[in-house]
């Protein structure tokens, strides 16, 4: 080592006078690299990092190479070439160095370049050590390091996992969160095998990577020769380590997965108090072995997936029990009714809420009527559960045996609220009742606290009906509100009337006026055909996957089969106005003779001015007249007169004047058929004459 005044250049102002001892004694040696000469001194521990006796150096770098590797003699001479370029004051570096046996070992230098006042670089002094301790411990410390990330990366995979299994409700919503990228995928498993326990035997549910299905696995006996067989078995973990392993405890699986390239498997029985209700197989290309860390991991990973899969098989469970009683309690088939087409669909709640609430009081129902009449029902107890559905089904049944007893609309919505509310239950219902006339298209309508009805004519228009309505069924009971006011809807050939619960209308964050409009106008918009309306319909409310469960039914008017002309005359009389009287004198007379039924003009013009008279004579209010073309079995004019009495007319003997009393009489006798109808608070009466088919 040359000293501080053996050179024109000067050492650093920070290097010892005397530093052959320091560096002794902290295992380093020394160098200093003239670069005008290219001469490099060494000191005797320089020597000694270098494996190089006194002799074997001549001190030129040059002679080093066969201690550096090609490779890392590169790394270094680029990393002092860009220092003296860059006008570094310094530089270090780690290399591997071979020693004399061989073996290679980790070396640290830096150096100090020392310039002229132009900045040109003319010496090097620096130092050698030897550094395999340093970085063996520095090694050391990066693998505990990433053992610990590992550790903690695999942590929360199982939080994670954890977390999103809490929201899992079904087996295979369990199975999705496991095979999801932010699952069991993170723990470095290539796949994921499942099966559950059932009477005795092990049903696989999932199969792991398409196309690797073993046959004769898809169940297999707990006793069989298989790992997630010996899992259950002896309730405890199997850990496979390598193919080698796994070829020899399973010969009988192996062969059938040897494509996958299967390095090592984690089969965890899944245990929920004691008992054994699955076991799970994770399979893993490119791992050998568990450390005890991964093994308590993927232990507590397995207590877990069994907590949420007993949960789900609970649900399941009594999912498939409500929805049981549920079908149970709506019609097992819709009855064909002659000149309508009919549609009706039920969809449950999605499984969006809380356990059980899949299942709801939501309910439809059509009932043949005598006379050529249908009833169409719809209606929805309140809440989801079980009691919902029994309640529905009751209700269900009683709505139907009032509309067949004969009763008219008002009445069968009124006692069917008494019946609710003496059931002593803490449920209501809404309801819409629709009772139609398919030969004259003429519908009432009682609604309890239900939706509106919507009616789509044959031109694809849509409109909402409003129809008066009472309080829900139970609650007008218990409040002595039983009269519910009846709406007429009169629907042309071709028409379809639509009835839905509130699941259909119902959209987060919009309002039911404004559901109804969008209801509307997707009807508008819809197929033709009611059963794809209806389809269409019920896709709508799955792609909302709303809370509240649908009920739905569509009645289509069909026309006779014969030519149908639709057309129809009304006219309003007040009490106390013979114009109005005499219009619709005018009225009956002139449509009779259009229609080619002037051959009976007489008789029905006779046989209306009777029942005009009589309804402004014995009722307080006005009539309504209205003449209708019917085709349906046989040209035929039908008279309707309708008044707000109750009352049905009855026959009484004439007066001595004999001016009243004949009104029936005349009815009867020029008449081919008569009846009597409720509508709402009041009645129609009515009346046909078969007339001559001039076609």
């Amino acid at each position: 080592m040359a000293d501080r005044g053996g050179s024109s250049l000067s050492l650093p102002d920070d290097w010892p006078a005397h530093p052959d001892a320091i560096l002794a004694l902290n295992r380093m040696g020394s160098f200093d690299w003239d670069l005008d000469t290219g001469l490099m001194q060494m000191d005797a521990q320089a020597h000694d990092v270098f494996d190089v006796r006194l002799d074997e150096y001549d001190d030129r770098p040059e002679t080093l190479a066969k201690r550096v590797p090609p490779g890392e003699a590169r790394r270094l001479d680029t990393a002092v070439s860009q220092a003296l370029k860059d006008g570094s004051e310094n530089y270090g570096a780690y290399f591997r160095m071979r020693r004399r046996d061989g073996t290679l070992r980790w070396t640290h230098t830096q150096g100090y370049i020392r310039r002229d006042d132009t900045g040109r670089p003319r010496r090097i002094i620096g130092i050698v050590r030897d550094a395999t301790r340093e970085l063996g411990e520095s090694e050391a410390r990066l693998d505990q390091a990433a053992r610990d990330e590992a550790r903690r990366e695999q942590t929360s995979v199982v939080e994670l996992t954890t977390a999103a299994l809490a929201h899992a409700r079904t087996v295979q919503d369990v199975i999705d969160v496991l095979k999801d990228t932010h699952g069991l995928i993170h723990l470095g498993a290539t796949s994921l095998v499942m099966g559950l326990v059932e009477a005795g035997r092990i049903r696989l549910v999932a199969e792991g990577p398409s196309d690797s299905f073993v046959p004769g696995t898809r169940v297999t006996r707990i006793d069989e020769p298989y790992p997630m067989s010996e899992a259950v078995r002896t309730l405890g973990p199997r850990f496979i380590e390598s193919p080698e392993e796994f070829a020899e405890r399973y010969p009988i699986l192996w062969p059938h997965i040897t494509d996958l390239n299967i390095t090592s498997a984690a089969y965890l029985p899944l245990i929920v108090q004691a008992r054994p209700i699955g076991a799970m197989g994770l399979l893993y290309s490119d791992r050998h072995g568990f450390t005890p860390e991964e093994r308590n991991i993927l232990v507590a990973l397995g207590s877990s997936i069994a907590q949420s899969l007993q949960r789900a098989m609970f649900y399941e469970q009594e999912r498939d029990l409500a929805q049981g009683l549920q079908q149970a309690m709506l019609p097992r088939t819709i009855p064909s009714v002659p000149g309508a087409d009919v549609a009706v669909r039920y969809r449950a709640a999605s499984a969006g809420g809380s356990v059980g609430r899949d299942i709801g009081g939501d309910w439809y129902d059509l009932i043949p009527l005598p006379g050529g009449r249908v009833g169409a029902v719809i209606g929805d107890v309140q809440g989801h559960d079980t009691h919902a559905a029994a309640v529905m089904g009751q209700l269900r049944i009683v709505l139907r045996a009032y509309a067949a007893e004969g009763h008219t609309p008002a009445t069968v919505m009124a006692r069917a609220s008494v019946f609710l509310h003496e059931l002593d239950t803490d449920r209501s219902a809404t309801c819409l009742y629709a009772e139609a006339d398919l030969s004259t298209g003429v519908v009432q309508v009682v609604r309890a606290g239900h939706l509106d009805p919507l009616v789509r004519h044959t031109d694809g228009s849509c409109r909402r009906v409003t129809v008066p309505g009472g309080l829900p069924l139970g609650l007008s009971a218990e409040f002595g509100r039983l009269d519910y006011p009846v709406g007429t809807v009169e629907l042309d050939p071709g028409d379809t009337l639509l009835l839905c619960t509130d699941g259909l209308v119902e959209q987060p964050g919009a309002d039911l006026d404004d559901g109804m409009r969008t209801l509307t106008a997707l009807v508008a918009t819809g197929p033709d055909d009611v059963r794809d309306l209806a389809d269409r319909l019920i896709d709508v409310a799955a792609e909302r996957c709303g809370d509240d469960d649908v009920a739905l039914l569509l009645l289509r008017r069909r026309g006779p089969d014969g030519p149908q002309s639709g057309r129809r005359l009304q006219r309003h009389v007040a009490p106390g106005d013979p114009a109005a009287l005499a219009e619709a004198r005018h009225m009956i007379r002139t449509a009779v003779g259009v229609w080619g039924a002037g051959d009976r003009a007489d008789e029905i013009e006779l046989v209306a001015d009777e029942l005009i008279t009589n309804a402004l004579m014995h009722t307080e209010g006005s009539a309504i007249v209205t003449l209708r073309a019917l085709t349906g079995s046989g040209p035929r004019l039908r008279v309707e007169v309708e008044d707000s009495s109750s009352a049905l007319p009855r026959r009484r003997e004439a007066g001595e004047s004999g001016v009243s009393g004949r009104g029936l009489l005349l009815v009867e006798l020029l008449t081919d058929v008569w009846g009597v109808e409720a509508r709402g608070g009041g009645k129609a009466v009515w009346c046909e004459f078969v007339v001559p088919d001039h076609d």
